[in-house]
């Protein structure tokens, strides 16, 4: 039997992103709160039933790697071992989110893979999937849960938050600025990954996060030193009304929230020349509903 399914990966932004050290397997530990945003990739999946398991890949984003590179490719495949799925598997992708933007492109796609391929073989089996999206990536067991949630860790030790109140958010992607997360890692600063700090992060989340003062990224520093455009960008946003504004992840995309989609349409105005997309926040039962995935409680 073909089995098909297509549906969203939505980007994300971090309200609150803080290095807090460095973990002695080498990875930073991190505390952050991630915040799905309605900008999305569209993922299409086929499966037919095969005597051993292969995956192609097709993406209207001329450059990404079509390999074992992809992310999406390995989530495929990560599944299929895991499960004992033998098929033949096309993955389609159409690329709305920017890359090398913050917004974590690569990881919802494999989260969305995960998400899809349990969804058409009726696999429940979340502690498992859990297993399979840390191995790809830091990122990838936020986009296979969805929803406001705490990230710990390296960000991959997920705990769900209720929903918050729905927000527009104008996401501001400069022409000819990128930013590799290995690199941004890089440039932080020795004094930030030593220094032993307070976790604010359960304080942090019994609060409006709307609440001027409370969205940070450690990264902003570093990043902004080398791409000054990102701070005036960020400038801008709050000029023109924004309640915040933030690097999104290591960058190099600036987000600023606003109280209303007019006010954001206004603010947008401001940059002609960039690449941005008006957008919403995403709610739990939304993300789950885009790919037909039932939230775990």
């Amino acid at each position: 039997m073909v089995r098909l399914l297509s549906g969203l990966a939505p980007a994300k932004i971090n309200l609150f992103l803080r290095v807090v050290g460095r973990r002695p397997d080498g990875f930073h530990q991190l505390d952050s709160v991630f915040l799905p945003i309605s900008v999305h990739d569209r993922i299409a999946i086929e499966l037919r039933p095969a005597r051993a398991a292969s995956i192609t890949l097709k993406c209207d984003r001329a450059g990404l790697p079509l390999d074992e590179r992809n992310l999406a490719i390995r989530a495929a495949r990560a599944f299929m071992n895991e499960f004992g799925v033998a098929a033949e598997t096309s993955i389609d992708i159409h690329k709305e989110i920017p890359v090398g933007a913050g917004l974590g492109g690569g990881s919802s796609d494999a989260g969305a893979v995960l998400r899809m391929m349990a969804a058409l073989y009726r696999i429940e089996a979340v502690e498992r999937l859990l297993k399979l999206a840390l191995a790809l990536g830091a990122d990838v067991p936020f986009f296979l849960l969805g929803g406001r949630a705490v990230g710990v860790s390296r960000g991959d030790e997920i705990y769900p938050l209720a929903d918050a109140p729905r927000r527009a958010v104008l996401v501001v992607s400069p022409k000819g600025i990128g930013v590799s997360t290995k690199e941004a890692y890089e440039w932080l600063s020795p004094e930030l990954t030593r220094l032993s700090k307070p976790n604010r992060i359960w304080r942090f989340c019994a609060l409006c996060w709307s609440r001027s003062g409370e969205v940070s990224n450690d990264f902003e520093g570093p990043v902004f030193d080398r791409h000054p455009r990102l701070r005036e960008i960020q400038d801008a946003l709050l000029e023109r009304g924004a309640a915040e504004a933030a690097l999104a992840g290591s960058g190099s995309a600036v987000f600023g929230v606003f109280r209303n989609p007019a006010q954001a349409r206004r603010a947008a105005r401001a940059f002609p020349k960039d690449s941005v997309f008006l957008v919403k926040t995403v709610s739990r039962g939304e993300y789950g509903r885009a790919m037909g995935w039932k939230m775990p409680d």
